[in-house]
């Protein structure tokens, strides 16, 4: 198949292609004998384990064990030892991510509290903000 074939397949644009070849990714395709490059279904198979990987958050370079897996023959891209540390890596990375992110869920539920409290006991009912006055202009 032909590189704009690749790209719609693939959910991808013929760039992100020639670039993904460029970091080797993927590897070289043939060559038609007018010269068009030519893929088959394993530039296919890579190409739907490094979308998965990044719709998942996964960089580019993230990926490479995982393609490097299936070049070697593997069945599925996350069978390695280099593809399984990668996991454990992006799993710890996002369980920082969610202990920071429930951090701030508490502190901002904490001020949240805070301000009704006070507004409360100050008797002052809860304020909205008055919509804003029209304008009229003078030719």
């Amino acid at each position: 198949m032909r590189i704009g074939e690749l790209a719609d397949r693939a959910g991808t644009t013929t760039r992100a292609l020639r670039y993904y070849e460029s970091l080797g990714l993927l590897p070289p395709a043939g060559r038609t004998a007018n010269g068009y490059r030519s893929y088959g279904d394993e530039h296919v198979r890579l190409l739907e384990q490094i979308r998965t990987l990044q719709d998942f958050g996964f960089g580019l370079e993230e990926t490479r064990p995982f393609v490097e897996c299936l070049r070697a023959g593997h069945s599925a891209g996350d069978t390695c030892a280099d593809s399984l540390a990668v996991y454990r890596r992006k799993l710890a990375e996002l369980d920082a991510c969610v202990d920071r992110l429930r951090s701030v869920r508490e502190q901002v539920a904490a001020q949240l509290a805070r301000a009704e409290l006070a507004a409360a006991a100050a008797g002052e009912p809860m304020c909205e903000l008055a919509p804003p006055t029209e304008r009229t202009t003078t030719p």
